[in-house]
Formats: C-alpha cells, structure tokens, sequence
C-alpha cells in the first residue's frame, strides 16, 4: 500500500482593514478605509474618495474592524496624505467660499425667498458646491439651483438646517469664555428639555440658559447622570423631614456640600447634614 503525504492548505487569514474617522467643514464627520495602509495620525489633512470626485479633511481618529464584520455600507478610500499643494488648493476654497456666499445671499433677494443663508462648502475638487440655510417653512429653491448652477457651471446642493446646526457653522464662544461645544467635540446633539433644569435645582432663567442659537445650553447634558444619581440620597424638595431641632420641610439641597435647608414652621430656614435628617413617615 502506498502512503502519499497530503498537505492541507491553511486559508489565508483576511487582515484587519484599516479605518479612518475624518472631519470636514462644519463637524461633517465620515468614515472611510484604507485598504492601501496610507501612515494615518489624528490631526493629519487628507484627501479622501468623496461623491463623484474628492475631498479633504482631517483625521480624528484611526482603528481597525476584523474580517468578521458585516456590513452593507460601502466605505469610501482614503487616497493620500494633502501635500503642500492640496494645501494652497483648500486655502483657495475657504476665498471662493466668501465670494460665493455673497452672490448666494444676493440671489436670495433676488428670488425673494424666505430663507437665511448660513454657510457654504466647496467640495475640495470643485465637484459640488455646498450651501446651508435656515428657514421656518419649507422652501422651493429650484429656480435658485438652476441660477446658481449656471453661475458656477457645478453641482449645486442647497441643504437646510437646523438653528443648532447654523451655530456650528458659524462658530463662536459661550458664556463661559470657551468655545462652542458643538464646534469642538460634540458629534451629535442630545435632546434638552426642561427637565433637565428641574433635575439640577438650576433656577430658570432663560438668557443664562439658552446658547447662541437660542436652545437650551447643550452642557445641561453633560452632569444630569450625575446629579439625578445624587440627587436619590436625597429627600426631594417640600418633602417632610425630622431634625435635631424638630420637623420641617425640605427647602434646597446643597448635593456638592451634601447640605440640606430646612423651613421650620415659624418660616427659619437652616441647613443640616443628610445624615441629621429623617424622613416623617405618614401613618
């Protein structure tokens, strides 16, 4: 009987594909691979596959998805590290921006639409160019494209959005002295309400509560976790509670000196550690 050596051929193990996190204009934030493994660092510009043509942004952040994961979006490609020319390119855009947003602004009268222009984007290949508006009504703009479009002999796209969104674009600082959150690392916006206001003791007052685009702040956000988990150690306010100096009602609580105040029916108010009080059960 004759024995012949076989030889199994292992599969080839698929490599991780690289991705990329990138920042455009405005916090537009995408995706995209770099199947030809480009030497990527955060902070770094680079020009990038885009929609019929190309674009330039700036890294955020670099990882990897395993050969195991699925999905039916298709990634567009990183394409090279900006060179000093792509550079003076994008710096050409940001003047062209400025000339283009005039004329828009002039055409807008000229079309009498109701409709405020906020910013413009030029794709960095000239491929398309990019217009964001606010409006309280929806707007028929066709007749504007089609004017724009035979000024700019490009792709024109007239995209609204909303005031949080025009903040963004437009940049500034708040009331506390720093940038706009939304202009530096807020990726999306969360909902406020005013519960948020109600879970913080924050008393209402609408100027020092409201941002430049005329919401609610979106750093009411950031501590609420933290203040509705203290705040159950607590009793809650008007509530029922017994002191070394008789019972009261509960009239402030003070949860960063774990502080509670206390209104005595002779309407004096003084203020008790947590661990002095007990609530008045109602029998």
């Amino acid at each position: 009987m004759e024995v012949c050596d076989i030889k199994i051929e292992k599969p080839a193990q698929v490599a991780a594909l690289e991705i990329v996190e990138i920042a455009f204009k405005a916090g537009r934030i995408g995706i995209y691979a770099n199947p030809a493994r480009v030497e990527i660092k955060p902070e770094m510009l680079i020009v990038v596959e885009a929609d019929k043509g190309f674009d330039l942004g700036k890294v955020l952040q670099v990882g990897r998805i395993g050969p195991s994961y699925q999905t039916d979006e298709v990634l567009k490609n990183v394409v090279r590290i900006a060179t000093e020319a792509d550079l003076q390119k994008q710096e050409e855009n940001y003047r062209l921006e400025e000339k283009a947003l005039r004329i828009c602004k002039e055409k807008i009268l000229n079309h009498h639409l109701n409709m405020n222009l906020v910013d413009t984007e030029y794709q960095w290949d000239h491929s398309k160019l990019t217009f964001y508006f606010t409006s309280d009504e929806r707007v028929d703009f066709r007749k504007l494209v089609r004017d724009l479009a035979a000024k700019f002999r490009t792709r024109i796209e007239l995209r609204q959005i909303g005031v949080r969104d025009a903040a963004r674009h437009v940049g500034g600082y708040g009331a506390c002295g720093c940038q706009l959150c939304c202009t530096v690392f807020l990726k999306k916006f969360e909902n406020i309400t005013t519960q948020y206001i109600k879970d913080q003791l924050i008393p209402m007052n609408p100027s020092r509560l409201t941002g430049t685009c005329g919401r609610l702040k979106c750093c009411l956000a950031f501590e609420n976790d933290y203040y509705l988990q203290e705040l159950d150690k607590y009793p809650r306010l008007d509530e029922e509670v017994e002191t070394p100096q008789g019972p009261g009602v509960v009239e402030k609580i003070d949860i960063f000196n774990g502080m509670v105040y206390v209104r005595f029916p002779n309407s004096d108010i003084e203020k008790f550690a947590i661990n002095e009080l007990q609530l008045v059960t109602m029998e």
